[in-house]
Order: structure tokens, then C-alpha cells, then sequence
């Protein structure tokens, strides 16, 4: 089975690196990227409302126009009451101790990762590859 993984990220730059980095590392992910949030909250809604499941990674952006990550996650949670929740890793291009300090704390992120994303990065991704 595919590991489906969403990249969430407003900067084209980034989400091409991402997906580059994905695609090297594992040529068999089926990868969808979101340029928003809101677009992404609202891909996550249909597959609820057509009780398929929700991507096994995502990779979110913080910093985003309108909804920002944490809302997204906020969000996401109240829309998977009751199904798996994806793992979510944190990318940042911004070195911020406090968003350290919450995505390290909060109980639905799996990791926080500085930008671009690294292979190394990623084998500390797949070495935790439980339930996808």
C-alpha cells in the first residue's frame, strides 16, 4: 500500500523542494500538494464526509496566508473526532524557539523540521514508520 503524503506550504519554492526531497527519498509516496490551508481543510473534509482515510504524512508550513498551521491543526482535530489522525511534521523556514517549543509539546505533532527538508530528516520520519 502507498504512504499518501499532503505537503501543505503558500511558497511554490518550498513545496517543489519538499516534493523533490520526498520523491528522492521514496518514488513509490503518492504525494498531493496544497498552496493553503483552507484548501487542504477542505480536502481532509470530503475524504471524512466519504469516510476514506486522511493522508498517513503531512508536512505543514506555519507561516500561511488567512489559516495559519496551527490553525489548520486545530481545525483538523476537530474534523477527526472520531478516525486516525495523520502525523503531522512541522517545516519551518524560520528558526523560532517558541514554535519549537509548542510543536514539541503538542500532542498531534510528530516533529518539527527546519526548511528545506533534509534526507537525513526524512530517515528520522520513516525510521518512526508505525500505523502508515
Amino acid at each position: 500500500m502507498r504512504t499518501t503524503t499532503w505537503i501543505i506550504d503558500d511558497d511554490m519554492v518550498s513545496q517543489f523542494a519538499t516534493r523533490y526531497c520526498l520523491q528522492q527519498y521514496d518514488e513509490q509516496l503518492a504525494i498531493e500538494t496544497f498552496s493553503n490551508a483552507e484548501e487542504a481543510l477542505e480536502a481532509a473534509s470530503l475524504l471524512v464526509a466519504n469516510k476514506e482515510p486522511l493522508p498517513s504524512l503531512i508536512f505543514l508550513d506555519l507561516i500561511m496566508d488567512d489559516m495559519d498551521g496551527w490553525q489548520f491543526l486545530e481545525n483538523l482535530k476537530k474534523l477527526t473526532k472520531r478516525i486516525s489522525f495523520p502525523k503531522i511534521y512541522v517545516l519551518s523556514a524560520f528558526v523560532n524557539a517558541k514554535d519549537r517549543a509548542i510543536a514539541k509539546e503538542h500532542k498531534k505533532v510528530a516533529g518539527y523540521f527546519d526548511k528545506p527538508l533534509s534526507r537525513i530528516s526524512l530517515q528520522k520520519v520513516f525510521a518512526e514508520k508505525t500505523n502508515f
